[in-house]
């Protein structure tokens, strides 16, 4: 059996315990809670490395452990009860609620206000105060209380625990997180190295520099002190023409460093509804926070655009929406890349804030001659008649519509074997694609 689910049994134990005995103090079955926290040895266990990192006071384990519980033994609390009332009845002294689907009670902050304080006020006034806004539990975003209807006690909002926290404890690891509501973010990644990418050395060498900054941040913050003077996070501004390397940069740049590069998909943040898409983008950001990832938001014009004048209820919330998401970047300790087809769409109270402003430019003749090069596989039969170079001087196209128009001849070459990649089949391929990119043929 893995270490830590020796682990989690002590704990569980250990909580059935003192709930026992504040159940047993409200039955008047005893007078006082006489039961220390356990202790847990080894090293490779994720509960143990938790607690010795955060080192928590009985109070904040029996809270951790408390929202923990019903991930592992959805009738615990339930079963509890029932010794102390086994004709039933309601008890609403220990809070809790029930879920949607789960069958069992859930905690609530009442429920742990009765388990650590019982009637003493000042006790369960502390409670209230480890479930407040400056408590590292909410600040790493460990353990909250869940919103409750207007007008209802606070404390009666369910204990929620960090999903992927759960996952760490229970199964020894976290999932990467899945595209949903509460993260309109997708898990993007490369096959290609950095000799595929054709930039100019300019934009190269900018590249090298946010290269730089994830590799030496941590010693710039701490070891040289500079956390006192600049903020932890980086923002980068990608703008060019579509097709020019912006999305595969930003993935080579997470290979590169390995760290995880989350595509943000704006029209899943974005709401015609007043204050949610505040709140779309609280949720990415927290879940964000402290992860080592890469944030792309890709195509941001649509949510990083000009403030307007306000002339309307629409304007004001617009550059509501517009300030909160400069304090969200400025305020986030990672890597954020925002896209852009054009510098010239982004306000300048964005541009102030970013650290990089990198230009990816159509390529010259040059450099999509090597595009061409770098793209054909070798597999594909090709007419010795076709002037590469020629090809590359004549038609503006970016990276990625040529790798288009060779992804079509490669897809003709196999339906076709006997008939070799000719000027007239490429220049069809071609055309097909400035048709398709709506340009003028």
């Amino acid at each position: 059996m893995p270490e830590y689910s020796d682990h989690l049994h002590t704990l569980i134990d250990w909580l059935r315990e003192v709930i026992v005995s504040r159940l047993k103090i409200r039955f008047n079955q005893a007078d006082a809670i006489n039961i220390e926290a356990p202790g847990l040895h080894g090293e490779d266990s994720r509960i143990t490395a938790f607690i010795a990192t955060h080192n928590p006071s009985f109070e904040e384990l029996l809270l951790f452990v408390l929202s923990l519980t019903p991930h592992i033994q959805p009738d615990f609390f339930s079963r509890i009860i029932a010794e102390f009332l086994p004709d039933g009845g309601d008890f609403p002294e220990f809070g809790g609620v029930r879920g949607v689907n789960h069958r069992g009670l859930l905690p609530t902050g009442e429920t742990a206000q009765f388990v650590i304080g019982g009637d003493d006020l000042e006790k369960r006034l502390d409670v209230q105060r480890l479930l407040g806004p400056e408590h590292w539990f909410s600040k790493e975003h460990i353990l909250w209380l869940e919103a409750v209807p207007e007008g209802e006690p606070m404390m009666s909002g369910r204990l929620t625990l960090n999903p992927e926290l759960v996952e760490e404890l229970t199964l020894g690891t976290a999932s990467r997180p899945r595209f949903s509501m509460d993260f309109p973010a997708e898990y993007i990644e490369t096959g290609m190295a950095w000799s595929d990418l054709v930039l100019p050395a300019t934009t190269l060498h900018q590249i090298r520099e946010i290269e730089h900054w994830i590799t030496h941040n941590d010693t710039l913050l701490h070891d040289w002190g500079m956390n006192k003077r600049v903020k932890p996070g980086y923002r980068a501004l990608f703008y060019g023409p579509p097709g020019t390397g912006k999305t595969l940069t930003a993935t080579l740049l997470g290979k590169q460093t390995g760290k995880e590069v989350f595509r943000i998909d704006l029209s899943r943040i974005i709401s015609k509804y007043i204050g949610e898409t505040e709140k779309n983008l609280s949720r990415l950001f927290d879940k964000a926070d402290s992860k080592n990832w890469i944030l792309f938001f890709d195509e941001a014009d649509a949510l990083f655009g000009k403030r307007t004048d306000i002339r309307d209820a629409h304007d004001k919330y617009a550059n509501q929406e517009t300030a909160y998401l400069l304090q969200r970047i400025e305020s986030h300790n990672g890597l954020v890349i925002l896209a852009s087809n054009r510098r010239g769409n982004l306000d300048e109270a964005f541009s102030r804030r970013f650290q990089s402003i990198i230009h990816f430019p159509m390529p010259k003749a040059d450099d999509r001659h090597a595009l061409w090069l770098n793209t054909l596989p070798e597999q594909m039969p090709i007419d010795d008649g076709i002037d590469w170079r020629a090809v590359a001087a004549r038609y503006e196209l970016s990276g990625a519509g040529i790798l288009n128009i060779v992804h079509y001849c490669a897809i003709e070459s196999l339906a076709n074997p006997e008939h070799p990649l000719d000027n007239k089949r490429l220049e069809k391929a071609i055309m097909r694609e400035f048709i398709k990119e709506g340009k003028v043929v």
